[in-house]
């Protein structure tokens, strides 16, 4: 896959090392990445206000320069090995993390994000799940401490026959054909529209062995999925984003929401 351009959210945590690691892989020879520190303004004490003591502002704002600083310090570590040189790059920005992110991926091939955000500072904490939907870009999760050049049999297509999943299909080609052989997996009830057998041909045409496996949506769609990517080791898992309300996937927890949280492999998520 072309992949020319990779953004990668990089905020000091072990799973954005682990992403920015397998940044580099797809870039190959050729591609770039940019490593973006995106970064919220929100204080709990505002330093501005008249009651805070000049001290006090220069205390806040010293810590949070540190923290900051700290992880440019990180990121200096890791990409000394990365190979990349004058190819790899590192920028801040300020704002709400999410839209930062969301509004600098919409100018990259590809954004790169850590699935694990436990014990990242809240200033630099984001939500691949939301990030997606307002980017209009593909974001591919990737699980900390995922070996980016382990080998792996075929790929993974989770289709329902959506919009959402239609978009992440035509994102995710590109790795697809790298791959070469893909399993399209449907969940649930056969009964539903799928036009299963047209996308194995588009697939083909592509170049890409693909066959379709069906399974039962039990003990739910999300848990049914992750068991099946935990016992078949796919080398990645393509599917689309909220094709209900977002609304009602916050309140019932939202298959794409658990995956994201849960899945042992990278997953390319498109809306």
């Amino acid at each position: 896959m072309n992949l020319y351009n990779i953004l990668v959210a990089f905020n000091g945590g072990q799973a954005s090392i682990t992403a920015l690691k397998y940044a580099a892989q797809l870039a190959g020879d050729r591609g770039h990445v940019t490593a973006l520190l995106a970064h919220s303004t929100h204080e709990v004490v505002d330093p501005n206000s008249a009651w805070v003591p000049a001290r006090a502002r220069e205390i806040i704002a010293e810590a949070n320069a540190d923290i900051l600083n700290e992880i440019e310090r990180q990121f200096t570590v890791v990409s000394d090995g990365l190979g990349l040189d004058d190819r790899l790059h590192f920028t801040r920005a300020a704002g709400r993390v999410d839209a930062v992110l969301a509004e600098h991926a919409r100018s990259f091939d590809l954004l790169v994000v850590g699935q694990d955000q436990a014990g990242v500072d809240e200033h630099v904490t984001l939500h691949p799940d939301r990030i997606a939907l307002m980017s209009g870009r593909p974001i591919l999760i990737v699980p900390e401490g995922h070996d980016a050049t382990a080998r792996h049999a075929h790929a993974t297509l989770a289709w329902d026959g959506g919009r959402a999943v239609a978009r992440a299909l035509s994102d995710g080609l590109g790795l697809l054909e790298d791959q070469g052989q893909v399993t399209v997996l449907t969940i649930g009830d056969e009964a539903m529209p799928r036009p299963v057998g047209d996308v194995t041909l588009h697939l083909s045409r592509h170049g890409v062995a693909a066959t379709h496996e069906h399974i039962a949506d039990t003990p739910g769609v999300a848990r049914a999925l992750l068991a099946w990517c935990a016992e078949h080791d796919p080398c990645l898992l393509v599917m689309g984003a909220y094709e209900h309300s977002k609304f009602r996937e916050d309140f019932l927890g939202g298959v794409t929401a658990r995956v994201l949280r849960s899945a042992p492999i990278p997953v390319l998520l498109s809306h």
